[in-house]
């Protein structure tokens, strides 16, 4: 059945052998994508967490690098950051394929279409403001504060190809995130009679678990981003505004947090 107008697509409870695919789906689309790398994150953090008691020292003495470095050779360092997002937009294809029903366009049925681009891009802009604003005042107050891993940005120069892979790269957390996190589990979970809340704060943990190895301000930044940002697809039923919003937002940790650590070397 249909949410109201501009509300989420919402699909009736599944009962019998139906039921037991959907757990599976479900299980698998996780190990291959966000959940293995939220288990990784975890480990990341835990890790991190040892070190720092071992140099008797606080988790912020700590760093952790956005968009390492693959090969010391330009050429194949490019190639391999190339595949790399190329492969998880492939998960992303094999989530809207699982989504696919005949008869229904999974894309439009998630709102990942360029119909309301304009609202969109409004949306999604406003959520940035929202989002990106208190994210960056909680990840200066965690390190501030020492409970913040440092965040160690990709330099722009480093290449030719750097900032284009930067921008495909946030575009890629954008579609990854925002398909499954909202897209995908929102609908499978929803067809296993979870209630719209539940699955809302259980989406936002997985979510704050993925970012896990950040330290302990990005888990709570990125719970309420997910929290929001649940809300809002739960309401407006479209994932566009959402993706724009995190590529957006990665944009700005990628390309401008480059800039602020040369600003304010003491704090980023």
């Amino acid at each position: 059945m249909q949410s109201p107008p501009f509300g989420v697509f919402d699909p009736a409870p599944v009962r019998g052998p139906a039921r037991t695919r959907i757990r599976w789906e479900i299980w698998l689309v996780l190990a291959v994508s966000v959940g293995q790398s939220a288990l990784y994150s975890v480990l990341s953090f835990i890790r991190t967490v040892q070190r720092s008691l071992e140099a008797n020292e606080a988790v912020a003495q700590q760093q952790t690098q956005l968009n390492p470095t693959r090969d010391a050779a330009a050429l194949w360092d490019a190639l391999y950051q190339f595949l790399d997002i190329f492969f998880s937009l492939a998960l992303v294809a094999l989530v809207v394929y699982l989504l696919w029903e005949p008869g229904s366009k999974a894309l439009a049925r998630i709102g990942l279409d360029f119909r309301r681009f304009g609202g969109d891009l409004g949306r999604g802009l406003v959520l940035v403001a929202a989002i990106g604003i208190p994210g960056l005042a909680l990840y200066v107050t965690g390190r501030l504060l020492g409970v913040t891993v440092g965040v160690v940005a990709s330099p722009l120069d480093a290449a030719w190809y750097t900032v284009p892979l930067l921008l495909l790269a946030a575009l890629r957390a954008g579609l990854t995130e925002e398909v499954i996190f909202l897209g995908y589990l929102f609908d499978r979970l929803r067809r296993l009679g979870w209630n719209w809340w539940t699955i809302i704060l259980v989406t936002a943990g997985l979510r704050g678990l993925y970012h896990a190895y950040q330290g302990v301000g990005s888990i709570i930044g990125n719970v309420a981003m997910g929290v929001v940002f649940g809300w809002c697809y739960r309401r407006w039923g479209r994932v566009m505004p959402l993706v724009i919003a995190h590529t957006v937002i990665d944009v700005c940790a990628f390309v401008g947090y480059p800039l602020a650590v040369s600003l304010w070397p003491g704090v980023f």
